[in-house]
């Protein structure tokens, strides 16, 4: 039998990178009712499929989400993305829309940055900084004609030096790189979860 959801004040949607950070958010909003599915979040279709489950049914005040890095995900022996950047485009304009007529406040996190020489010696597919950045441009473009916040999570590590902070595989973050990016989202989120 299905329990009653109960309402969060703040919902974390994201990949894995959100799966290191978010025991830093609840350590420093600790006054915050926060929900976050247990699953990876994966890439925007997956997102996209499972808003009224992870979304709607919560009624939340704030909604901190990010999806990206499964999207630019590539076979090594091909140069097609497991979503394209006109289906993520797509994707992101049902789910901004779709999150937005709930009457939650959306904040939309940059996709993390990686280092593909090291993603490439450590995984079984690629991930480029060059689609990073272009699958950022066009989430970017969107929350701008949405006026949607954005924390920029990429300029986070930017700024502190990704170099010492990502761990060997190239896209996951060490201890202290998870725990700068779980300061920054509870930082960022603050604001927008007081109450007048």
């Amino acid at each position: 039998m299905e329990t009653t959801p109960v309402p969060a004040d703040l919902i974390l949607i994201g990949d894995s990178i959100r799966m290191g950070y978010e025991a830093t958010v609840r350590q420093h909003l600790v006054d915050c009712s926060i929900w976050s599915p247990e699953a990876n979040g994966g890439d925007s279709a997956n997102v996209l499929r499972h808003l009224d489950e992870w979304v709607v049914k919560h009624a939340p005040a704030v909604v901190h989400l990010n999806c990206g890095l499964h999207d630019l995900k590539k076979p090594f022996t091909s140069d097609q993305a497991q979503v394209e950047l006109d289906d993520y485009r797509r994707n992101l304009e049902q789910i901004f829309a779709r999150i937005l007529a709930t009457g939650a406040t959306l904040v939309w996190a940059t996709t993390t940055p990686v280092d593909e020489v090291l993603h490439h010696q450590n995984k079984d597919f690629d991930r480029f900084a060059a689609d990073v950045d272009r699958y950022n441009a066009v989430s970017l473009e969107l929350a701008a004609a949405g006026n949607i916040a954005v924390n920029d999570l990429h300029a986070v590590i930017g700024r502190a030096g990704a170099a010492h902070l990502l761990r060997d595989d190239g896209v996951h973050f060490t201890e202290a790189g998870s725990s700068l990016l779980g300061v920054a989202v509870a930082d960022f989120v603050r604001p927008f979860l007081t109450h007048p």
